[in-house]
């Protein structure tokens, strides 16, 4: 049986049907009272094509936000930078937070001079936004992925206005939250003012990712490439790490992977597998191959049979002209695709996921180094246990032996201080280096340690199997 959420009204939101009289309906209320002011709201087009002569200009848009607002920024490849550009050509504001997933590009709010003025929260993060964590000058939320959307729908977290980019309005004057899902669809039904980039390179997507033209403020025009991610050389290690994983993906499953030299060595091994699915918070290019060789189909798929389901994408132009205006790619918000109850009617879902550190009974961190904040928890706690809970499923974790060229084990007794554990010992299944495959689950501590010993980089073999006896007060095989 074929499960899917309505394509544009999720179960678990109300949202008023998009008709033509359900249009009129919401914009009713866009211009009421605010402390903005009396806003007015978009009217409805006559001539959907003109839709850029009711643009604004940058600063226009920007004047929108006033002290002491709270803002969402889109993420990933969405990342609306002419509106972040726009804000920061302003210096006369104080204490605007804004709320973000992983952004691209750059970040001029989060300079040091800027203190005053803005305070990023970074509900997962990416380089643009370590130094300042790190520095005390930006927050940083741990999180699960499918917990996000929660914050803004139930009011947790109140947003004042959502900076948005989207793809141009069709002729029902409906717009799509183009390469990312995720959390912006609850904070574009949330927010009070939506003020949005329309860029008309931003694919148009399917889902559950509509924001009605008439649900904007106000809006900027721009015809300009998206952020891109290519795909970067492969290692010799991320390769055999690749060949491991794809050993361990049976025909019919369904895949969930993140991005990065390990997910894409792993599929680019999988061209002759049979009947893969896709049911994942994000994917790049190499599905675009493995969709062209036919080895994914989604056929066997219960949840969204016949399409690949994800929450947003990062990659290069040829993934974003593959999305667009696919019917059989569809966004839904990352509290479903991310939903264990979810995940776990699939088939065979194998989550592959990385880490930074794994400790000798097998406590996964995956978003620091030390006490440096690196990335997210994400939603790689989602889909490992989702996996666990399909039928013939298996959660992977897979990591390099070495860091620091090779002068540290990423397998280690101890986690480092401050490190943040993200797939708990009791969650965790598979692990794999470029030295072997071990499955934790069900073994004991003293039998998790030996495992990992296994395929940790022959160098640190002997201090580890040292660690371990001393740590357990049992000897370990030789």
């Amino acid at each position: 049986m074929n499960e899917i959420p309505h394509p544009i009204i999720p179960k678990n939101r109300q949202q008023t049907a998009i008709s033509s009289q359900g249009m009129r309906k919401l914009r009713v209320g866009l211009g009421g009272s605010t402390r903005q002011g009396n806003l007015t709201p978009l009217p409805m087009l006559t001539s959907l094509p003109n839709w850029k002569s009711r643009a604004s200009s940058p600063a226009e848009v920007a004047a929108l936000v006033k002290n002491g607002d709270t803002l969402f920024i889109h993420g990933a490849a969405a990342t609306p930078t002419s509106l972040i550009e726009a804000l920061c050509q302003r210096h006369d504001l104080e204490g605007v937070r804004l709320y973000h997933m992983h952004t691209n590009g750059p970040a001029p709010f989060a300079e040091p001079d800027r203190a005053q003025e803005f305070r990023s929260v970074s509900l997962f993060t990416g380089a643009p936004l370590r130094a300042a964590i790190a520095d005390g000058r930006a927050d940083y939320v741990p999180i699960f992925l499918s917990d996000i959307p929660g914050l803004f729908l139930s009011g947790q977290v109140k947003l004042d206005v959502a900076f948005l980019q989207l793809s141009p309005p069709d002729h029902n004057g409906l717009c799509s939250l183009g390469t990312s899902c995720d959390s912006a669809k609850a904070a574009s039904e949330t927010a009070r003012i939506i003020v949005a980039e329309i860029n008309e390179q931003m694919p148009r997507t399917h889902g559950n990712n509509v924001v009605p033209l008439s649900r904007v403020h106000a809006y900027i025009a721009t015809n300009r490439p998206l952020h891109g991610h290519h795909v970067s050389v492969e290692s010799p290690v991320e390769g055999r790490i690749g060949e491991l994983i794809a050993d361990l993906v049976e025909d019919g499953s369904t895949l969930q992977m993140g991005i990065g030299g390990i997910p894409d060595a792993a599929l680019a091994r999988m061209g002759k597998k049979h009947d893969l699915g896709i049911h994942t918070e994000m994917f790049s290019d190499r599905i675009v191959d493995l969709v062209e060789a036919g080895a994914i189909t989604n056929r066997l798929k219960v949840v969204g049979q016949g399409r690949i389901i994800t929450s947003f994408i990062n990659g290069s132009q040829r993934l974003f002209d593959f999305v667009d205006d696919n019917p059989l790619v569809n966004f839904y918000p990352c509290d479903w695709t991310n939903d264990t109850s979810v995940i776990r009617k699939n088939p065979k879902v194998v989550a592959i996921n990385s880490a930074i550190q794994i400790d000798l009974t097998g406590q996964v961190c995956a978003d620091s180094i030390g006490d440096r904040i690196y990335s997210g928890i994400g939603g790689q706690m989602d889909f490992i246990r989702g996996a666990a809970l399909s039928r013939g499923g298996k959660p992977i974790i897979a990591l390099p032996s070495q860091a620091s060229g090779g002068k540290v084990s990423r397998i280690a007794p101890h986690l480092n201080p401050g490190a943040g554990v993200v797939t708990t010992r009791g969650h965790v299944h598979w692990v794999i280096t470029e030295y072997g495959v071990v499955n934790l689950h069900g073994r004991s501590l003293r039998e998790r340690g030996e495992a990992l010993i296994s395929i940790a980089h022959p160098d640190f073999r002997p201090e580890l199997r040292r660690d371990l006896a001393n740590i357990r007060h049992f000897p370990v095989a030789g």
